[in-house]
């Protein structure tokens, strides 16, 4: 073999060498990438979910259209980490705590089950519930700190990842003042869920309150995470004096 020959046998094994080795880091990369993203939403490949939806203002079985956007945005996450989903209604979903990931939507007034999370697990966050005054329906209270909608404007959505009951599987609550701040966290959750992990953990606990900034022209795409309430909301108020 002439050294000619000799050459372009060393160069053709070179490359095969190098490509192999690219593809199998490339590969290891992101095998790795997706068993962190399923380990933060405790989704192995398999696994089974709950996606808990609340009820559209006015019709007791029908789901708005923008939270129906939202479950999309969800749907495509737990079929990325090759799990697989249940939709249930809020009023069906008698089901415990860390059996399953679950992924609830709505706030307190179109979703029951959304209400008893609030209720026992951030007792610390209150939602006014009354339609009137206007201004004050879907306000969020936390920590001494009161946030009203301006309607298209700015509104706020808590999204949240607890832990509870006898599984180990996490709750991730998406809890807005609109359905349209409901799928600005779905979106949020997406995006950003490698940054999450890496802020609060792939099996942390957190809360946060996000503002939807000028929905009637950007739609759920412009949020700004306003504040961290994790302590403040599963703090529960102290008990009034007895008179």
């Amino acid at each position: 073999m002439n050294e000619d020959l000799w050459n372009v046998v060393l160069g053709v094994l070179a490359t095969g060498v190098s490509g192999s080795l690219g593809w199998l880091a490339r590969t290891f990369a992101l095998r790795r990438r997706l068993r962190r993203k399923q380990a933060f939403f405790g989704l192995p490949t398999g696994s089974e979910c709950l996606l808990v939806v609340n009820r559209q203002a006015g019709n007791e079985r029908a789901v708005h259209a923008t939270d129906v956007s939202a479950l999309l945005e969800l749907s495509a996450l737990i079929k990325d980490c090759g799990a697989r989903l249940r939709i249930v209604q809020h009023d069906t979903a008698r089901r415990g705590l860390g059996e399953t990931t679950e992924f609830c939507i709505g706030g307190p007034y179109s979703n029951h089950r959304m209400a008893a999370h609030l209720v026992n697990l951030l007792p610390g966050l209150t939602m006014n519930v009354e339609p009137e005054p206007r201004e004050d329906r879907g306000m969020f209270t936390v920590g001494g700190q009161s946030y009203r909608a301006q309607w298209g404007t700015v509104e706020y959505v808590v999204l949240a990842r607890l832990t509870g009951g006898e599984g180990e599987r996490p709750l991730f609550l998406l809890c807005g003042q609109a359905a349209v701040a409901n799928q600005a966290a779905a979106r949020h959750l997406s995006r950003h869920h490698e940054q999450l992990a890496r802020t609060h953990g792939r099996d942390g606990t957190f809360a946060l309150l996000l503002k939807v900034v000028n929905s009637d022209a950007y739609g759920p795409d412009v949020v700004e995470v306003v504040a961290d309430i994790t302590r403040e909301a599963r703090t529960a108020p102290p008990a009034p004096a007895a008179t």
